[in-house]
């Protein structure tokens, strides 16, 4: 055969070679879900829906309806990525002055969701939920009654009637926002052996033992911690480390950052900070919403409604104490929930107000947010979780 033949046949070899490595990197690519859960009552949304994120460029796909309910206004997957529960922030129930909280099966291929059922929650206006390590219990709280419920999960994903309905009691000085209690978040312990339920209304972020084998919550011992009267706790994050958690308190617009005895399920306030800039008061229409943890556990992000953007904070790895770097507006209004990719490399702001989803890169040395130049329409969007696609 004459060298040329041979050196096309090489160059054919070396190009089908390239092609299938490339074709295997892009079928390697880091594809995920991601669901917004959403308020429906103004009739621009639907319910929940869902696009797909590329890991890999920060690209995502145009929102679809995944489910139409009414006001899933938060949203939790389970751990075996078959079901998710979420949320109707809703004051009556089957007749009863209480919410509900929805159980769907997921289609992995095509990502909506089939209801399974609904359960009350214990309470009107349930407007957060969370599902523990094991998968066998469902957390919600009621910010309208001011109490929290447990839930257990069938073997088909269903739920079973709450196993346990706490209500809170207490008041705390501003007399417009805290007359009574208003449970905002649950929480669950890195080790499954606790729950955390950041009330409002209190002040206070009360501590309950976990039993989720029977979907039960039992006061602690102590029963909660505090943070400076006024600040209204609203959501709660824990550090990837497990050494230290932080609440964002939403009417004074700060964090209080905790150090954490994982034996005794207790937590001991380290500072009380602004997510402001610097020399910045709070203003009438501002609020916070969100706080979440880095999966490197060097940065912790809030989000600043009325302010419009994402207080990015670095976390001191010994003391726990955390330091502003930088306030990012995030191109929408009223930022709520926003959520950090698994990869770590991108953040996604909801906003309530301006019907958009804002895509953020992360810088891994610094934590300091920068936009990637997409939005994508989602109506009234207020929650954003992911899943690994298939």
């Amino acid at each position: 055969m004459k060298t040329s033949n041979w050196f096309r046949i090489a160059v054919g070899m070396l190009f089908l070679v390239a092609s299938f490595i490339h074709g295997e990197s892009a079928m390697a690519s880091d594809s995920y879900i991601v669901y917004f859960g959403t308020y429906t009552r103004s009739g621009a949304s639907k319910g929940i829906y869902t696009c797909r994120l590329d890991a890999d460029t920060g690209r995502l796909s145009a929102p679809e309806l995944a489910a139409e309910t009414t006001n899933p206004s938060f949203v939790a997957i389970h751990p075996n990525r078959r079901f998710l529960y979420a949320v109707g922030e809703t004051g009556t129930f089957a007749g009863k002055q209480t919410g509900a909280v929805s159980a769907f099966a997921i289609d992995r291929a095509t990502a909506k969701l089939t209801l399974l059922n609904k359960q009350s929650t214990g309470g009107p206006g349930p407007c957060h939920v969370s599902v523990d390590h094991t998968g066998k219990c469902v957390l919600v709280a009621n910010y309208g009654g001011g109490s929290c419920a447990s839930l257990p999960i069938e073997d088909d994903g269903s739920l079973g009637e709450a196993g346990s309905v706490i209500q809170h009691e207490g008041s705390s000085i501003n007399p417009k926002r805290q007359a009574g209690p208003h449970a905002h978040s649950t929480n669950v312990s890195l080790d499954n052996r606790f729950a955390f339920v950041a009330d409002l209304g209190l002040d206070k972020v009360m501590i309950y033992k976990l039993d989720p084998a029977k979907a039960t919550l039992t006061p602690n011992d102590p029963p909660f911690a505090t943070v400076p009267p006024g600040s209204g706790p609203r959501h709660f994050a824990f550090h990837p480390s497990g050494k230290f958690a932080c609440v964002i308190n939403e009417m004074l617009c700060t964090v209080t950052a905790f150090s954490y005895d994982a034996d005794r399920g207790a937590l001991t306030a380290i500072e009380t900070v602004s997510t402001l800039p610097k020399g910045e008061s709070v203003q009438p229409g501002y609020s916070t919403a969100e706080v979440q943890a880095h999966r490197s556990g060097k940065f912790l992000y809030g989000s600043n409604r009325g302010h419009d953007t994402i207080a990015v904070f670095t976390i001191d790895q010994g003391s726990g104490k955390l330091a502003l770097v930088q306030n990012e507006p995030t191109r929408g209004k009223i930022p709520r929930n926003f959520g950090i990719d698994p990869t770590g490399k991108w953040l996604l702001a909801a906003h309530q107000n301006s019907d958009n989803v804002v895509a953020f890169s992360i810088d891994p040395e610094t934590g300091k947010l920068k936009p990637t130049g997409q939005s994508i329409p989602v109506a009234a969007s207020v929650c954003v979780k992911f899943m690994k696609a298939e």
